[in-house]
């Protein structure tokens, strides 16, 4: 279990901005993720296989860190904002929100204990230096009350602004508990619209719930993230997210990868495999791209949603799984359905609470906040610092028609960045807004679509993959364009 836990602590957890470790049953160190030695300064030599207490000439004998770790042992909890204010020797003084949980299996004791942190340093002091400022000027005003009556014009004025400043404390508050709350429970979905608002609603509404879900979008929309947001808040939170591409693998492959294989199941299968169900047993399966599943494999995808029971590759035994199903597509599954590629029995058991991820065409407001996350979060990994984004950047961002929505806009931005030797952001694209005549041509969606990839494949001289290509241009991923050129019947003259 340790080597598979690390193996998804290096590929999902690495990627978390905030510190994580994970401690084995001893609390030594098994690894940490990059934020982690980054925040305190220290290296994996000086970190793995190092008793927690000890790292850093044991500048982490925390007592309320001690009272934390040897607690949740025995009493098999979970803290959540535990509070530590410590000062190291090396980087200072720090303010941290604690939170450690268990990982064991059905029937065993113990196996490893994650440990993340939130470094709020600056938060918090912001939120003192308020408090401060309120105490300074209630002990003006009470100063002021005694020098003499006749300044009780003057106090009133104190006064007004002692409540001024009152609110301001509490509004900072209100907002940074949303801040975290959009953090955490809506895997960086930023947005305040009211499109993606409702999509926040929705997912809150079905989360706690073991119901399947499908999300609808376009491509680049997010439907994955919301995906991690609803896992996030479910009560199989405490396993991992499994996902499996169904676009990104051949027919053939698809079957042994969802429901595994015998040795010897057919040629080159050297060894038993796990399927991503089997895997999932307990927590939950994200199917992405579902409307590229092979029709010949929908019958035994249906199986499994119905009775939770399927059989490997090359077996007759009958494995049961409780596995929660996302499903996400950016095809229209009842238009699918209509032309006999996808299995409406199917369809009917996935299709129970539909999630749809607005375009981001459709929530131009959100476009500033977005802009603003991504150009902070590529500039710090960078190395950059990006502090201005001119009115004519984000008017021309604003106006863009988005046809590979959040996705593009990313890879826009980043391009920008790479662009942008100073504090000010350049933009290294040219962003046209669609022609008039264009969207007055009378065409369909799918004609639209073909004529919008085929020229952009003919600016990159037909490179699908790689940099500067068409996927990249387009903000698809490569299997994701050649799913589209096959349906589309787009081929290289």
């Amino acid at each position: 279990m340790k080597k598979a836990f690390m193996e998804i602590f290096d590929r999902i957890m690495g990627s978390i901005r905030e510190p994580i470790v994970v401690l084995d049953s001893d609390l030594k160190v098994l690894k940490a993720n990059h934020s982690f030695y980054q925040t305190f300064s220290v290296s994996p030599e000086q970190t793995e296989g190092v008793l927690i207490y000890d790292i850093g000439n044991r500048q982490w004998n925390i007592p309320k860190l001690r009272e934390l770790l040897e607690d949740i042992i025995p009493q098999n909890t979970r803290f959540h904002d535990f509070e530590v204010e410590h000062n190291f020797e090396t980087i200072g003084p720090k303010i941290m929100h604690l939170n450690a949980s268990r990982i064991y299996r059905k029937g065993k004791q113990v196996q490893l204990i994650l440990l993340a942190i939130e470094d709020v340093t600056e938060r918090e002091g912001y939120k003192r230096n308020l408090e401060k400022i309120v105490e300074n000027r209630t002990a003006e005003l009470n100063a002021a009350r005694e020098v003499a009556e006749k300044s009780k014009n003057r106090a009133e004025t104190a006064l007004q602004q002692i409540e001024k400043l009152k609110e301001q404390l509490e509004a900072e508050r209100t907002y940074l508990q949303e801040e975290i709350k959009l953090e955490f429970n809506h895997e960086n979905i930023v947005g305040q619209s009211n499109e993606i608002k409702y999509v926040f609603y929705k997912i809150e509404q079905i989360a706690g719930t073991d119901t399947n879900v499908l999300i609808l979008g376009e491509t680049g929309t997010g439907k994955e993230l919301v995906a991690r947001a609803i896992h996030s808040l479910s009560l199989r939170k405490d396993r991992a997210l499994v996902k499996m591409n169904c676009a990104a693998l051949p027919s053939n492959l698809i079957e042994s990868e969802l429901f595994g294989h015998e040795r010897g199941a057919f040629t080159g299968a050297l060894c038993r495999r796990l399927g991503r169900f089997e895997i999932a047993d307990g927590a939950t399966l994200f199917l992405d791209e579902i409307g590229e599943l092979p029709l010949d494999l929908q019958p035994k995808l249906l199986q499994v949603v119905q009775t939770g029971e399927f059989e490997r590759l090359g077996s007759s035994e009958t494995i049961k799984a409780d596995v929660r199903i996302i499903a996400a597509t950016n095809r229209n599954l009842e238009e699918e359905v209509r032309m006999g590629r996808f299995r409406e029995d199917l369809w009917y058991r996935l299709n129970i609470f539909p999630i749809t991820m607005p375009p981001l065409r459709n929530r131009p407001d959100d476009i500033p906040l977005l802009v603003d996350f991504y150009v902070d979060r590529i500039s710090k990994r960078m190395g950059k610092s990006i502090k201005l984004i001119p009115v004519s950047v984000m008017n021309a961002l604003r106006a863009y028609h988005w046809p590979g929505n959040v996705r593009e806009l990313e890879n826009i931005l980043e391009r920008a960045v790479i662009n942008s030797s100073g504090p000010k952001l350049h933009l290294a694209d040219e962003l046209k807004t669609p022609r008039k005549d264009f969207i007055r041509s009378g065409k369909t969606l799918a004609e639209v679509e073909r004529e919008y990839i085929v020229q952009v494949l003919e600016q990159v001289q037909w490179k699908v993959s790689g940099k500067n290509s068409a996927a990249e241009i387009l903000g698809l991923n490569r299997s994701t364009l050649r799913a589209r050129m096959r349906k589309l019947h787009i081929r290289k003259p």
